[in-house]
């Protein structure tokens, strides 16, 4: 049977459109699938970055708490394992050994094995300590009657010394002022006259010269809280508040600010050849508000400045910047010895053609610390390296410390100077293969920079190789926050830092801290103030030499001031 030609040709139309119709639902899944397929890939690599810089982050959080920890245990940058590094680096040392003639010279050699130090033996000679002695006679009742009848004699004493103590005691000191009666014969009056009053630090005071030196020493040196020293007043029987004794503390250290520490800092400015400097943060008290809500302590700063070793003088500052390094050393021309903070910057910067103010001198501990840290943080053989010659520098720099400036120049440059300059030579060859923005690209970037003021202590003998000694004073106030926590107002701060600087100048120049606090309350009302450094701890002790004993043992009284040392 024959179908009809336009029935074949509509159902062919219709083949036609579902064909087509097939075709592009197709299309449409075929797009889809290919998108959701871009998307998929689009996560993928996505979740690829993601991974690895969680990755990433995990090795740096990794390496940054194993160098906290390191910080924390380990403490040092000496304290590195360089018996490997002696095999790796044998030849390559010898090499430089020996084109600096070093080649025995500050180590111990490998055939002579350190001897052990022997135990101690015996008791100590406790005669050797300076000691106020009590004796005490052990005698015999039955000999002594037989010495008594002369049928036996006394052959001297078997002696035994042992350690003991007594408890100091608060005494009551009471000043009397002779009164004098005197009668007027053509005015028919009597008249009643009072000894007059010396002058008195503490005139306004109940504590006396030496009760306000044991509570400076026991609160600025000893590091002790006010509110410890009220609880140890009390049990002594002499109640002196904590009010009182924060107030006085204050009233010290602002007038001995104003007086001493401000004559050894002009001092320091004029004559010191080098200061070392370095500041560390410390806690004021907010100040109070009408609102009841707790606010944060103000964040200020104490940095120390050593001149020489001739004083060592702390300020207080509100913030770290180079304004306020710029007013600290405003009138000094010397070197400079700090860290390669940018606050200092100021100090080394040339006005127009005429010289910087002041000369830089880098610190080579500082150094040493940034490749200690590529060393803990990225196990770096690189960094072990820069370690292992960098103690070279410092044990060749010990084995001359006790000779004088002039002979310690000469050894440097014989000796020292080939490894300063080898040094730098490896860092430069050897820092395009430090990782970017890595500790150890880090450490060769803070050794070339300050090249220049890492080697500007082979210009002079007196100039030192490390600023541990202002690491060492900040040491002062690190402690000491610990239990004060904060300091009541800036003023507080000033006058804490200006004791500081008397007590740790005082034990720089081996001085008695609290005899010198003593002393130096009771003189300053009589000293005449164009002499103030006469008081200072280094002069100390040739003026107390000339004071009269009489005049300064009791506790109030007129002083005599000698006359002027002739120079």
């Amino acid at each position: 049977m024959r179908r009809d030609p336009s029935t074949l040709s509509e159902e062919n139309a219709k083949l036609k459109a579902a064909l087509l119709e097939s075709q592009r639902s197709f299309e449409a899944q075929r797009v889809a699938i290919l998108a959701e397929l871009a998307a998929a890939e689009e996560r993928a690599t996505s979740a690829e970055r993601e991974r690895d810089h969680l990755r990433q982050s995990y090795d740096r959080l990794r390496e940054e708490l194993e160098l906290l920890r390191r910080r924390i245990v380990v403490a040092t940058a000496e304290r590195v394992d360089t018996t490997q590094l002696e095999l790796e680096f044998a030849q390559k040392l010898e090499a430089l050994e020996k084109a600096a003639g070093t080649l025995d010279l500050g180590r111990k050699k490998a055939d002579a094995p350190e001897r052990p130090r022997p135990p101690p033996t015996g008791r100590r000679d406790l005669r050797e300590l300076k000691l106020r002695e009590e004796r005490i006679e052990l005698l015999d009742s039955h000999f002594e009657e037989l010495v008594a009848e002369r049928k036996a004699t006394r052959h001297g004493f078997e002696e035994c010394r042992r350690i003991g103590r007594t408890r100091a005691e608060m005494i009551c000191i009471v000043t009397a002022r002779a009164k004098y009666r005197t009668f007027d014969e053509e005015r028919g009056e009597t008249t009643t006259v009072v000894t007059p009053k010396p002058p008195d630090l503490l005139d306004r005071s109940i504590a006396t010269p030496s009760l306000a030196a044991h509570t400076i020493h026991r609160k600025v040196h000893q590091k002790l809280t006010l509110f410890r020293l009220e609880e140890q007043y009390a049990s002594e029987g002499a109640p002196l508040d904590r009010g009182s004794m924060s107030r006085m503390v204050e009233h010290l250290g602002a007038t001995l600010g104003a007086s001493v520490v401000e004559a050894m800092r002009g001092d320091s400015k004029q004559n010191a050849f080098c200061i070392a400097t370095d500041a560390t943060s410390f806690k004021i008290q907010p100040p109070k508000s009408g609102d009841k809500k707790r606010k944060p302590c103000l964040r200020g700063h104490i940095r120390t400045m050593i001149a020489d070793r001739d004083h060592v003088i702390f300020d207080y500052v509100d913030s770290e910047s180079s304004a306020n390094v710029a007013e600290l050393f405003e009138g000094y021309r010397g070197y400079v010895q700090a860290d390669a903070a940018s606050v200092y910057d100021i100090l080394f910067r040339s006005e127009g053609a005429s010289d910087p103010p002041c000369i830089e001198v880098a610190c080579w501990s500082h150094l040493r610390r940034y490749f200690w840290e590529a060393t803990i943080g990225e196990r770096s053989d690189l960094a072990n390296e820069a370690l292992y010659r960098v103690r070279r520098i410092f044990q060749l720099e010990a084995s001359w410390q006790n000779r004088s400036a002039r002979a310690r120049q000469v050894e440097r440059d014989k000796h020292l100077r080939p490894h300063v300059e080898a040094f730098f030579a490896w860092c430069d060859a050897h820092k395009s293969e430090a990782p970017p923005r890595s500790l150890l690209a880090k450490a060769f970037g803070y050794a070339k920079n300050q090249d220049r003021a890492f080697c500007r202590f082979l210009d002079d003998g007196r100039l030192k190789l490390e600023n541990n000694r202002s690491e060492r004073a900040l040491r002062q106030v690190a402690i000491g926050r610990k239990n004060w926590l904060f300091a009541g107002s800036p003023d507080h701060a000033q006058a804490l830092a200006n004791l500081l600087s008397l007590d740790v100048s005082a034990s720089l120049h081996g001085l008695d801290v609290e005899a010198y606090f003593r002393d130096l309350i009771r003189v300053l009302p009589f000293w005449p103030r164009e002499r103030y450094l006469e008081l200072c701890p280094r002069d100390w002790a040739k003026t107390r030499a000339r004071l009269d004993d009489r005049e300064m043992r009791p506790e109030v009284g007129w002083i005599t001031v000698p006359p002027t040392p002739a120079e």
